[in-house]
């Protein structure tokens, strides 16, 4: 969440961040403005009455033991009606409270200055290119089309067990996912970071410190924890990056252990509710897909020059498999809730003949880490702050995958196994069967 005391004392600074991202929350920001002053001055008052109480008390005390038996009961008078008011108020409290609390959580991420003001995706500025898409010579088949026809993807097969929006690997299929996976995970161990291998079900009070809950429920899977504890569901993780990120909640992290550099495969899963009728055909937009994630968690000056390290970390995979790409930053408009700093990678898909998105490297400040409480010490006498939190795909398995047959088909039909990859997946290429 954002810094309370923004909305408090520069309520200006807060109103210029969320109109460059549109201004749709504009209203939100005013109603949890508005509700935290509520909140606030009703705790200033129940505050107000309990001091008034115990002051009264202790007259009431004094009193008896004076003997002023007439005061004693005024004082006693007064302080039942003020015990009567207190609950009062603080009955009306806590449900006051969540709703502020709530309305604080709805407001996204204020944007960094750095970050180019925009409208739309149209906005979005490209930083640099990597590779120039390669001319094939021939008029090269989708993703689809070409697994499909080597044997290696079976999505008949998957929308009989799963429905629409699943996809089935198979033979070289599979072994090429299983290389991917590899392939990414050496590289980013090489790198420095960490290997987690983490839980696929997490608790709702990890996805709200990440930023997927309360706003972004309809695109989670949810489940029940057992039959005894259906108040408290498990959600099926939609990125590594929230069970990666909440290893520091709760936590005052020593300062010698910044940054920490992590990275986990996993599959990940999102109903996509409000994406229906796009990329519908092949691996782009599934319900279940692979990913390996890189999570950072940086002191607050280290940051935004983890960003840049983290992207480079991703951009390494694409430039290593020698992959046609492109960063962009992300303008204020195309930012995600929690982001306060975007860069997005593209690979080229020749059978579009455009790029498309395959990781998102993202800065969150400390956006997360207030709703986790996640904090650092710079020394033992020091106060804890705030922790920044970073994270990027390092990259998405099935879109790397589809990238890596539209670049790499033949004219032949077969696929060529990118040179860095190959001793991973044990051949130069894959052929019909």
């Amino acid at each position: 969440m954002i810094d309370p005391a923004i909305i408090r004392c520069e309520p200006d600074r807060a109103r210029s961040g969320l109109k460059a991202r549109g201004g749709r929350y504009l209203p939100a920001f005013e109603q949890a403005a508005k509700l935290d002053a509520e909140r606030r001055a009703m705790s200033a008052e129940v505050e107000r009455l309990r001091a008034q109480r115990n002051a009264a008390s202790q007259r009431i005390g004094k009193a008896k033991a004076d003997k002023d038996e007439t005061l004693a009961r005024t004082l006693m008078g007064e302080v039942a009606e003020g015990k009567r008011r207190l609950a009062e108020l603080e009955a009306e409290l806590a449900p006051l409270a969540e709703r502020a609390r709530l309305a604080l959580l709805g407001l996204p991420n204020l944007p960094h200055e750095s970050v180019p003001v925009g409208t739309s995706e149209a906005d979005n500025v490209v930083l640099r290119s990597g590779l120039e898409p390669r001319a094939p010579g021939f008029k090269p088949l989708d993703h689809q089309t070409l697994g499909e026809t080597l044997g290696i993807l079976d999505f008949a097969a998957a929308a009989k067990l799963s429905g629409s929006r699943f996809a089935l690997w198979k033979g070289a299929g599979a072994r090429l996912m299983r290389a991917i996976t590899a392939f990414q995970l050496d590289r980013h161990v090489k790198a420095g970071y960490l290997e987690v291998s983490p839980p696929c079900l997490v608790r709702p009070e990890i996805l709200e410190g990440t930023g997927q809950l309360p706003k972004f429920e309809a695109d989670l899977y949810k489940t029940m924890n057992g039959e005894a504890d259906k108040a408290s569901p498990l959600y099926l993780i939609p990125t590594a990056e929230v069970p990666l990120t909440n290893l520091v909640r709760d936590e005052i992290v020593p300062s010698q252990r910044l940054p920490m550099k992590l990275t986990a495969y996993t599959p990940c899963f999102r109903q996509e509710a409000g994406s229906y009728g796009k990329d519908v055909r092949g691996l782009i937009r599934n319900h279940q897909f692979d990913k390996v994630e890189l999570v950072w968690i940086t002191r607050p000056e280290d940051s935004l020059q983890a960003l840049e390290q983290l992207t480079r970390d991703a951009e390494a995979i694409l430039a290593e498999l020698e992959l046609p790409h492109r960063v962009l930053s992300l303008c204020t408009a195309d930012l995600s809730a929690a982001s306060r700093k975007t860069y997005d990678l593209e690979v080229w898909m020749p059978s579009e003949k455009r790029y498309r998105e395959i990781s998102s490297c993202s800065d969150c400040g400390d956006y997360q880490a207030r709703r986790m409480s996640a904090r650092f010490k710079r020394d033992a006498k020091a106060s804890p702050e705030f922790v920044h939190t970073l994270n990027g795909s390092g990259v998405a398995v099935g879109r790397l995958f589809a990238a890596i047959l539209e670049n790499y088909q033949q004219s032949d039909g077969s696929v060529l196994i990118p040179k860095a990859l190959r001793p991973f997946f044990g051949s130069d290429a894959i052929v019909r069967a």
